[in-house]
């Protein structure tokens, strides 16, 4: 129940951010979810994208730095402590969350929350044994 994630690292210049976004927009490449994180020299930019593979071979043409990274996409109730619950329940089983973003989906009031942990394997079974709907990369692709 993985998600392909793909961070590229992109340098703190003006048009570097629309150079990644136009590459694949240029290839027909659409972003479902996304995260930027930054220092004062370069940031990296973090995508769920619709065709992972075709991505990289578009990022990588363009000269980018790339890494894909197996995240976990956990189903969210859009409501006050859903998200505590699920980060509690990690919590709960000793995994360690290195990073989480999350987006939308306003036509089932849910939230798709990917999670970044030092254990997905451990993690997915806690997750599922607590109720909580894993969504795989055709899932978010969907959405």
């Amino acid at each position: 129940m993985n998600v392909t994630q793909i961070s590229v690292f992109v340098e703190n210049k003006t048009g570097r951010l629309s150079a990644v976004t136009g590459a694949l927009a240029g290839a027909g490449i659409d972003i479902r979810a996304v995260s930027i994180s930054d220092t004062t020299e370069f940031g990296i930019l973090r995508m769920i994208v619709n065709e992972p593979d075709r991505a990289c071979e578009v990022l990588r043409a363009n000269n980018f730095t790339i890494s894909v990274t197996e995240v976990i996409a956990a189903e969210i109730d859009d409501r006050p402590g859903a998200l505590n619950s699920a980060i509690g329940q990690l919590c709960g089983a000793n995994i360690s969350v290195e990073y989480i973003y999350a987006f939308l989906n306003p036509l089932d009031g849910k939230a798709a929350v990917l999670f970044k942990v030092d254990d997905n394997r451990l993690a997915v079974k806690v997750l599922t044994e607590n109720g909580v709907t894993l969504l795989d990369d055709s899932r978010i692709r969907s959405l």
